[in-house]
């Protein structure tokens, strides 16, 4: 009965939130907490949530300071070198931006944290992808894939993880899956290209002089105008935009008089996306050019503590932004400003991560999810022991997406490593074949970072999951096919 229940409650979630009839935090309370009365635990609701919020706390405090860190690093100019320098690469060609996406994903992944390769990653490119009005889900989605490939490094989460479940050294665990890693690195990249190359279809080309060009003369036109305005996407051809709507690369807006609700909620949009595309504005009040190296050092040394677990990543980010805050802007009011500026999006990411604490919460302590690792393991052939590691690959899929990574490495892997052992399968391989699923888990609903990806792009979280799916899917298969050519699985 528990099997069914927990099945059926992620199948409530996920289809709710895809088909946009409940919000992802609305969701991720209401359902679960229905379901607790359903399992006949409903007076240890209270329990279940407040165990879940302990344990995600840390995880959220991190977030929090960390998304003012890096806003901050934005607002100085740190990483404006990098977004010119991907500009120059991308000369506002939609094919090579989306290649630059999975680039710059991948680079920044480097570092081990999911939320900082998103941060990064969508503050650098998000302004290029509004100007050319290219599909953000096409953003989101080559930046989730790229980054749960990456996050297979040991110091990442699931290679510790496997090596600890199964006592095992990680290095023999991830140095022999390198080259199925590189391979599905490498069809990452075809897939951003192929992406990209239909964006460019569907847009055009420019210049980047162009693109200026035609936004300047755009806020001429606004200039002139007191009744409707329409803002052409920059980058778009002249049959797109024709249309109406995202996919049309067109957006409307109307000033003066008084307007319905909706015409202010998008105009209210239209305004925070102003305030981030300019991004790369020269002159805006906030850049400080002198203390460039100081903040370069300063992310250098957060990031290499954070690597070498010098101090718990929360505390690193909250001494790192008091520390940024104070020392760029030593104003108060300047300082409360910055905070403000940021509000929004702490607000929203550490709000989804509370709200996921209770869709966990009630997942582990109803005993929902062990009951369906049990029932999975269970239902393996007992023909399928000698394939063990081929089984576990393709479990990882849907185990690491329905369930968290603590979960899964730590309640499923050693049972599935030893049925492998009994037929002979080594620890290693079983560990190894483990780690296959983790592109697709980097879209889960149960991993935080993943909300500070949509949300800092302003994309819904059901028209990512549906994007993306079948392509971190398809890229863990790869990975897999990978292994089992190389004799790695």
């Amino acid at each position: 009965m528990l099997t069914i229940l927990g099945f059926a409650m992620i199948a409530t979630f996920l289809v709710l939130i895809m088909m946009k009839k409940m919000s992802p935090i609305a969701a991720l309370v209401l359902i679960p907490a229905l379901f607790c009365v359903f399992v006949g635990k409903g007076a240890h609701l209270g329990d279940y949530v407040i165990e879940g919020v302990g344990n995600l706390a840390p995880t959220a405090a991190m977030l929090m300071f960390a998304i003012v860190y890096f806003g901050l690093m934005i607002d100085v100019g740190l990483f404006d070198p990098i977004v010119r320098g991907i500009l120059k690469f991308c000369k506002a060609d939609p094919l090579r931006i989306v290649v630059g996406t999975a680039l710059l994903a991948a680079i920044v992944s480097l570092d081990g944290d999911g939320s900082t390769t998103f941060m990064i990653t969508v503050s650098a490119m998000y302004p290029l992808y509004k100007r050319l009005k290219m599909s953000l889900v096409v953003m989101t989605g080559v930046a989730a894939t790229a980054n749960g490939v990456m996050n297979t490094l040991p110091w990442g989460g699931p290679t510790a993880r496997a090596a600890t479940a199964l006592k095992l050294d990680a290095g023999d665990i991830f140095v022999p899956m390198i080259p199925a890693l590189l391979v599905g690195l490498l069809f990452v990249f075809i897939l951003a290209y192929g992406l990209g190359l239909r964006e460019r279809k569907r847009l055009g080309v420019l210049s980047l002089d162009e693109v200026l060009e035609q936004e300047k003369i755009v806020k001429d036109e606004e200039k002139s105008e007191t009744g409707e305005t329409v803002l052409v996407g920059a980058g778009a051809s002249s049959s797109a935009a024709a249309g109406s709507g995202d996919d049309k690369g067109r957006t409307t807006k109307t000033t003066g008089g008084a307007g319905s609700g909706a015409d202010a909620d998008d105009s209210a949009d239209d305004d925070a996306d102003d305030v981030r595309l300019q991004g790369l504005d020269p002159n805006r009040p906030t850049l400080r050019p002198k203390l460039y190296w100081f903040n370069a050092l300063l992310t250098v040394a957060l990031l290499t503590a954070m690597i070498m677990e010098l101090l718990p990543i929360p505390v690193l980010f909250i001494l790192g932004a008091a520390l940024a805050l104070t020392v760029n802007f030593p104003n108060i009011p300047d300082q409360k400003a910055r905070l403000a500026a940021h509000a929004d999006n702490v607000l929203n990411v550490s709000g989804m991560v509370f709200a996921a604490a209770v869709f966990t919460g009630v997942l582990q302590g109803t005993g929902m999810v062990d009951s369906m690792a049990k029932w999975i393991v269970d239902g393996i052939p007992s023909g399928m022991g000698p394939h063990m590691a081929l089984v576990t690959g393709f479990l990882s899929l849907p185990l690491t997406y329905f369930m968290s990574n603590d979960g899964f490495y730590f309640g499923v892997l050693p049972v599935l490593a030893e049925a492998g052992a009994a037929h002979g399968v080594s620890p290693l391989e079983i560990a190894r074949a483990s780690l296959v699923g983790q592109p697709l888990h980097m879209s889960s609903p149960l991993v935080p970072a993943v909300y500070v990806l949509v949300g800092m792009a302003k994309v819904e979280f059901g028209d990512h999951t549906k994007f993306v799916v079948k392509w971190a899917a398809a890229t863990s298969l790869v990975i897999l096919g990978a292994g089992i050519l190389f004799g790695i699985i």
